[in-house]
């Protein structure tokens, strides 16, 4: 059976594709980027399990579709789906490009949800599936110049819940993984500000993350939180904030 687990050429990807195969699993690794075929030769050089590598934009509305045909042909039975590709911005909406809000919308939102469409029918027919969905903490902050990140998270964290309820009777588990920031370069944060976040823990090593959520994903669990305080006073802080008082946040330039 294999794993397929998108945005694997790098961070968190990756290492849900190296804890996955430690398991036994066969990959299906794909990213937009040529370097998932060097990941898939060093994964190949580790572990005892087959790897294919695959080059596809899933930024684009009909990627799952895409995605799932390649499966059917390429006769690649799927256990495990990671939905891990993600982008990240920190600027205004109107700011963004109509092609990036086009991408972390599909990426985000169309694309996770479609492969659970595709291909949980499979896993039905088998009785038993997986799917990990990359959440964030972000989900429950409505903040500026998070409304597009923020957004999506949110709808894969309530879809998540929603598919988790509907899909369990049919031996499927989807979990929905949400972390604080993590350290990869998604989030362009400069290294002092790493250093100082990894020893406070509200910056976690994607090693960790993997294999907390793995682990979740395979004992059933609809949920899997990432223990941080900080997190937590972040969001309990922010839900306190009346919306004239982010405008006045704003106007004063202070965020």
């Amino acid at each position: 059976m294999y794993a397929l687990i998108t945005g694997a050429s790098s961070g968190c990807g990756y290492e849900y594709a190296r804890q996955l195969a430690a398991k036994g699993y066969d990959l299906l690794i794909v990213s937009n980027e040529e370097a998932i075929h060097e990941k898939a030769q060093l994964l190949r050089a580790d572990f005892p399990v087959k790897v294919v590598s695959l080059v596809q934009d899933l930024g684009t509305q009909n990627a799952a579709k895409e995605l799932y045909t390649y499966c059917q042909e390429q006769h690649l039975e799927v256990e495990v789906i990671i939905n891990n590709a993600g982008v990240y911005h920190d600027r205004d909406f109107l700011q963004d490009s109509e092609a990036f809000n086009m991408l972390i919308f599909n990426l985000h939102m169309i694309t996770p949800a479609m492969l659970i469409y595709y291909f949980a029918p499979d896993m039905a027919q088998r009785g038993k599936g997986y799917v990990l969905n990359m959440c964030s903490v972000t989900a429950d902050i409505a903040v500026q110049r998070l409304g597009s990140y923020a957004s999506t998270k949110a709808f894969l964290k309530n879809f998540s819940r929603s598919t988790y309820v509907e899909l369990k009777d049919k031996g499927i588990i989807v979990t929905d993984i949400t972390p604080g920031a993590i350290n990869t370069g998604l989030y362009n944060i400069r290294p002092w500000a790493t250093k100082l976040g990894l020893i406070l823990g509200y910056i976690v090593q994607p090693e960790y993350l993997a294999k907390r959520a793995l682990r979740g994903m395979f004992r059933g669990k609809a949920k899997v939180s990432v223990p941080c305080v900080w997190n937590a006073v972040l969001i309990a802080l922010v839900a306190l904030v009346p919306t004239c008082l982010l405008r006045l946040i704003r106007k004063t330039g202070l965020f």
